[in-house]
């Protein structure tokens, strides 16, 4: 029997959205025929972009930690929903035996004929590259914003994440309005927490959700069928 191991806690909402996103295209007539899963909700990880710029605790360790934990009870193969983490995706698959599923990879394999697509991430994704070094490989050329509107997604993800309710007082249209300027229909929400925070505020538009993407993915490992909608 398989079992999908979630490397979660980076952060709760994320992970719990990733479970929801999982549940919600399962194609399901009964409880048995959903995806069997395990979460370490290892919310004591320290935070990845401040080490990324130089002002945190390196959280390599701990990202180990929690991948050897999910083996040793079982999982199958390892999904990580966490775009900035990915920084330590070579670190973290070098020590597991399993499986473990490259999230910025599968949001790559969706934008089939896409050759340019925005990006909306924290800053440490932007610093380390982390969609670049992996959509380079597949031609698709990434966009992101100059350091003042980037202040402004990383606003709008800390103010989430901190569980302040005022995030609909942060102009992320500015941030919208950039890429739309430069005619760029595909944004990618390349942190976990920017899908839940747009569901919040209602923004629509043209948007890549690597936590689905991701969900996707581990239904189809899993042998499962997604729900048709």
């Amino acid at each position: 029997m398989k079992i999908a191991g979630v490397l979660g806690g980076m952060g709760p909402l994320a992970t719990i959205d990733l479970l929801n996103k999982i549940v919600k295209h399962t194609d399901a007539k009964k409880d048995s025929d959903h995806v069997h899963t395990l979460v370490d909700n290892y919310t004591g990880i320290p935070d990845r972009t401040a080490y990324i710029l130089g002002n945190g605790e390196n959280p390599e360790k701990y990202l180990v930690e929690s991948a050897l934990k999910l083996e040793a009870m079982g999982a199958s193969f390892i999904v990580m929903p966490c775009n900035t983490a990915h920084y330590f995706y070579e670190k973290i698959y070098g020590t597991v035996k399993i499986p473990f599923v490259n999230m910025i990879e599968e949001v790559a394999k969706e934008l089939d004929g896409v050759k340019k697509v925005g990006l909306l991430a924290t800053k440490g994704t932007y610093r380390g590259h982390i969609y670049e070094n992996i959509f380079n490989k597949y031609g698709i050329e990434i966009e992101v914003p100059p350091v003042d509107l980037q202040e402004i997604v990383n606003q709008l993800i800390y103010n989430l994440k901190e569980g302040k309710d005022n995030i609909n007082e942060v102009p992320i249209d500015k941030v919208l309005d950039y890429f739309s300027n430069l005619g760029i229909d595909n944004i990618i929400l390349g942190c976990t927490e920017l899908p839940v925070a747009f569901e919040m505020l209602n923004v629509k538009g043209n948007f890549l959700d690597p936590t689905k993407i991701l969900a996707l993915s581990t239904i189809k490992l899993m042998g499962k069928t997604i729900k048709k909608y």
